[in-house]
Order: structure tokens, then C-alpha cells, then sequence
């Protein structure tokens, strides 16, 4: 038992500083949970664990490889995520013009669990990341797949702890970021990051 131990705890480490790193999930939940509230951003945490746990099967099943390897499928993936963040983006520079009251409304277009779920399927650097990344972290002496679905549940818990968190503290500052002025410059930070995410992934 401590011989997977040792090597999981280890594991466990690297997904945590990965899962810290700001990325296009934290731009999401930030204007989900500013704009919508608390419950929102939670529902949008929730739709992207579903996100990574599409890929970690997919890794587990060997189907994850095949995209990272395919020139042509991973282009198509990958400009359709980066098309996805870009409209996102598009939207809350939208709503930073957008009258009071009307800023709501849009950004609730989508959902916020399926708005956390497209993001993350639509994403192949995931793939490429768990393809890459969970065989060497995997525990010795485990069953590859066990060991790599192991991982992908430890980075799930992660993620979720994280961004559940990260929630939780915006919406204690909630009446701060109503503030008109404050609502309208974060819309447009949310946009020109989420349009800037865009345009990496697709360049990348």
C-alpha cells in the first residue's frame, strides 16, 4: 500500500499546481458567478468536471491517444474550441455595453453547466495533456488504465475543490462586482481574456 502511496501523493502534487494555474475555466466561472450568482458559478464548475472526466475516459479507453495523433481531428477540435472561447468572449464584451438589467440576460444564453462542459470537450490540449502527463504520474504496480483513471478522478476532486472555492469567494465580493462601473470592466477583462485564451489555442 505505501508503495502506491508514495508515487500517488507525488502525483497528486503536480495536478494540484496544474489545476492552480489560471486558464479559460477560471475566466468562465468568474463571469458565471459574478453575473449569475452562486449557484450558477457551481453549476458551471460541475459541467466542466463532466468536461475532464469525457476526456478521462476517453484517455483510459485509448481513444484520447488516437486524437492527439490525428493532425486533422485535432485541428478541427481545436479551432472549434478556440471559436467556442471567442464567442464567449464576444458575448461579455457585449454585455459590458449592454444596459442594466439586459447584462443578465446574456449571460445566461447557453446554461452554465453546458457552458463548463463545451468548453472542456471542445479543448483537445486536455487530451493531450492526460495522454501525455497521467502514464508517467501513474502509481507502480497498478494497471495502467487504473492507475491513469485513478488520476483523472484525483485531478476531477481537485479541480472541483478549486473552483468551488474560488466561487464561494467571489460571491462573498458579489456586491462589489454589481457595481456598475466594476460589473462593466469586468465584462470586458472577462472578454479580451477569454478572446485572448481564444486565439492561443488556436495559434498553439
Amino acid at each position: 500500500m505505501l508503495t502506491h502511496l508514495s508515487p500517488l501523493l507525488g502525483a497528486t502534487a503536480v495536478l494540484a499546481l496544474l489545476t492552480l494555474v489560471p486558464g479559460p475555466d477560471m475566466a468562465i466561472v468568474t463571469k458565471r458567478a459574478v453575473t449569475r450568482g452562486r449557484a450558477d458559478g457551481l453549476r458551471t464548475v460541475a459541467g466542466i468536471a463532466v468536461g475532464l472526466l469525457f476526456w478521462g475516459a476517453l484517455t483510459v479507453a485509448g481513444l484520447a491517444a488516437l486524437l492527439a495523433a490525428s493532425a486533422e481531428v485535432y485541428l478541427v477540435v481545436k479551432l472549434a474550441g478556440a471559436a467556442y472561447l471567442c464567442l464567449l468572449g464576444a458575448r461579455s464584451l457585449r454585455a459590458a455595453g449592454a444596459e442594466p438589467g439586459h447584462e443578465t440576460a446574456a449571460a445566461g444564453a447557453g446554461g452554465a453547466w453546458r457552458t463548463g462542459l463545451v468548453a472542456n470537450v471542445l479543448n483537445p490540449k486536455i487530451a493531450v495533456f492526460y495522454t501525455g502527463l497521467l502514464p508517467t504520474l501513474a502509481p507502480p504496480g497498478m494497471h495502467p488504465a487504473a492507475g491513469m483513471a485513478l488520476l483523472v478522478l484525483v485531478h476531477v476532486l481537485l479541480t472541483l475543490v478549486w473552483l468551488g472555492t474560488y466561487v464561494h469567494a467571489l460571491s462573498r465580493a458579489r456586491r462589489f462586482f454589481e457595481r456598475p462601473r466594476v460589473r462593466r470592466a469586468l465584462d470586458r477583462v472577462t472578454g479580451v481574456v477569454l478572446i485572448g485564451f481564444g486565439v492561443r489555442v488556436a495559434t498553439t
